[in-house]
């Protein structure tokens, strides 16, 4: 057998989650055909990645302490095809990825494969800066728009967006060590296209094709229309300052957003203004020269590249229509008074529960044994010998409390 590695390093809003979510869960039945998927809980490899790079992410780069040292130890035992998946790795610096590579076996006769998922601008636009919205941010569609189509690219949202969306960079600086046959773009298909057809793209390029896998989605990152996000942006503007990060993600991104604002299907669908369609088109027929000119291999078709045409009819998310905002406002309303009602729930059976454990604690106590036991130890801890003799006692017994 053998020993490959698979790199997955992006780009953001490509099916990524749904990837990772079916490596996850079909892990034992992957290991079976030889592929090992190292991760033990669904976000390790997330982890691991904000480990490698030292990222701040609202607090969970403390979990992500020498994670990646422990997912590139297990990569480095296994004798077959291991993979390793994650979009912020799009963002990795050359010493970095120099680190990440050597880490995963590069320099013991590993094959190391590269696979980058990318989609057209197009779409990527818009989706990334319903992410920032999703991630807390309140910049307007606008002035995210200016940021991003600033030649200078020197912003904190710019330099982010481009580092984990040029294809050709991304490339160069995960690439440079890598043959051209051994990477591998997996292109987003053009609107239309059928719902599996992604997947059969991913199976190919992950040589999943023909293995029995459960598909069944537990874990996505749907989109939102555009009142949706606009009502988060301006959820956002009210609540950053008093809801912590740690909270946010559960009842803002994950209940509102996800669970209920995303099944909102008739809503109008965020898109790039047709003003900046041509722009984007260009930027990426390069990007398209470029990846035929060196030979990559490539999964689907490249002129998946380039985009959709602009839209007949176009929302601005800045200026949404205020009725189908309120109607998104009342759908929030309900599911949190929905989860407030469960977690009502929830906190009357503890108060039962810690009820209860309070009233046998006093029945024991009233016992005439246990005010015997509690007078005896008394006495004892008012002299000497006594406590000598309690500290044996408690250390026979394996006690580290002052109770007897």
């Amino acid at each position: 057998m053998s020993k490959r590695v698979l790199v997955h390093v992006g780009t953001p809003k490509t099916g990524t989650s749904h990837l990772q979510d079916v490596l996850h869960r079909n892990r034992e039945r992957l290991a079976t055909h030889g592929i090992l998927y190292p991760a033990e809980r669904f976000d390790e490899h997330f982890l691991a990645a904000l480990d490698l790079m030292k990222l701040t992410w609202g607090g969970l780069e403390l979990q992500a302490v020498g994670a990646w040292d422990r997912l590139a130890a297990d990569v480095r035992a296994w004798p077959g095809t291991s993979v390793v998946s994650h979009e912020i790795l799009a963002t990795a610096s050359r010493t970095q990825v120099d680190r990440a590579l050597t880490s995963l076996g590069a320099d013991d006769g590993a094959e190391i494969h590269l696979i980058l998922s990318v989609r057209d601008l197009v779409r990527q636009i818009p989706a990334e800066w319903q992410e920032n919205v999703k991630h807390r941010s309140v910049i307007t569609y606008e002035r995210f728009l200016e940021v991003i189509t600033d030649p200078e690219r020197d912003s904190r949202i710019g330099t982010w967006f481009w580092g984990v969306q040029e294809i050709p960079d991304i490339i160069n600086r995960w690439g440079a060590a890598i043959p051209p046959d051994r990477i591998h773009l997996v292109t987003v298909p053009a609107p239309g296209a059928p719902r599996d057809e992604l997947w059969r793209r991913f199976s190919l390029a992950f040589g999943l094709d023909g293995l029995d896998l459960d598909l069944t989605p537990e874990r996505a990152n749907p989109s939102l229309g555009v009142p949706e996000t606009a009502l988060v942006r301006r959820i956002n503007r009210k609540i950053i300052k008093v809801v912590d990060p740690g909270d946010y993600r559960p009842l803002v991104r994950e209940l509102l957003a996800h669970q209920t604002l995303s099944s909102r299907g008739r809503s109008s669908r965020l898109a790039l203004p047709p003003h900046l369609h041509t722009w984007a088109q260009e930027v990426s027929q390069r990007w398209v020269d470029d990846i035929e000119k060196q030979g990559y291999d490539v999964i689907g078709d490249v002129a998946d590249l380039i985009g959709p045409p602009p839209p007949t009819s176009y929302a601005d998310p800045d200026h949404p229509d205020e009725g189908e905002v309120a109607s998104a406002a009342l759908d929030s309303i309900k599911a949190l008074l929905v989860e407030t009602t469960r977690l009502r729930r929830v906190e009357e059976d503890l108060h039962r529960e810690l009820s209860d454990t309070r009233s046998q604690l006093e029945r024991a106590y009233l016992r005439p044994t246990y005010r015997m036991r509690e007078k005896l130890v008394r006495r004892l801890e008012t002299g000497r010998v006594g406590r000598i003799g309690l500290g044996a006692y408690r250390r026979l017994r394996g006690r580290s409390s002052r109770s007897a």
